[in-house]
């Protein structure tokens, strides 16, 4: 706990003068671009990965990147999807799994979890992924973890287009969802393509956008 309290003297006394400008800016409103939902996991930090800084990403996150489908129930979910959407505008949906996730560990082994009743309830929304890769091998082991946690990605943005304001921007264009999994291992980041449903390099899969943009620098391929 000594390093996050010198982490925030340091904070107070070196970085936040140095983006003082920033922070001003910030202090009244936020408008961020990018609702980005990933994982609770320690290992994974949102703004380090994009290289963003404070006020572009409205970042949710919970254990396995779950997004449970629209119901009469409100939940702490729906609330800040409905909020970062209708209210924030945000204009783009980030769905992030990662590699070594021990939700989707859990998801694939549930009857481990009943020491942890509410954690084994949280990941049944992931029993849509688990059952598809189910049907593609006739069984489901922890060899199949990473095509559970890609597979997994897939149904938390079928289950984003549940919820109405999602739904509406889809339709009227004024959102994109985007499904990436993040390998923890080698920095690399694999992005569900809609066309081909295949998860490819980020170089390749946003090939038209990052062709304009100046210097960029990418990684080795990692396979799903």
């Amino acid at each position: 706990m000594e390093h996050v309290i010198s982490g925030v003297a340091k904070f107070q006394k070196e970085v936040f003068p140095s983006k003082q400008e920033r922070f001003s800016e910030l202090a009244g409103g936020q408008s961020p671009e990018v609702l980005f939902i990933t994982c609770a996991d320690s290992r994974i930090d949102p703004n380090l990965v994009t290289q963003t800084e404070p006020g572009e990403l409205f970042i949710c996150r919970n254990a396995g990147n779950v997004v449970p489908p629209h119901s009469s129930q409100t939940g702490g979910m729906t609330a800040s999807i409905e909020f970062a959407v209708a209210a924030l505008g945000v204009s783009h949906i980030v769905v992030c799994g990662h590699t070594d996730c021990g939700a989707m560990k859990g998801a694939i082994a549930p009857e481990k979890l009943d020491g942890l009743p509410h954690v084994k309830e949280w990941l049944g929304h992931c029993r849509s992924a688990t059952e598809v890769v189910r049907g593609r091998h006739g069984s489901l082991c922890t060899d199949h973890l990473d095509e559970v946690t890609f597979e997994n990605v897939i149904q938390q943005m079928q289950h984003l287009r549940t919820h109405p304001s999602v739904a509406s921007g889809i339709a009227n264009g004024g959102i994109t969802l985007h499904g990436w999994v993040y390998n923890i291992g080698s920095g690399e980041v694999l992005c569900f393509d809609e066309e081909s449903r295949e998860f490819k390099p980020m170089e390749e899969r946003y090939r038209a956008l990052m062709g304009e943009l100046p210097e960029v620098v990418t990684g080795g391929a990692c396979s799903a």
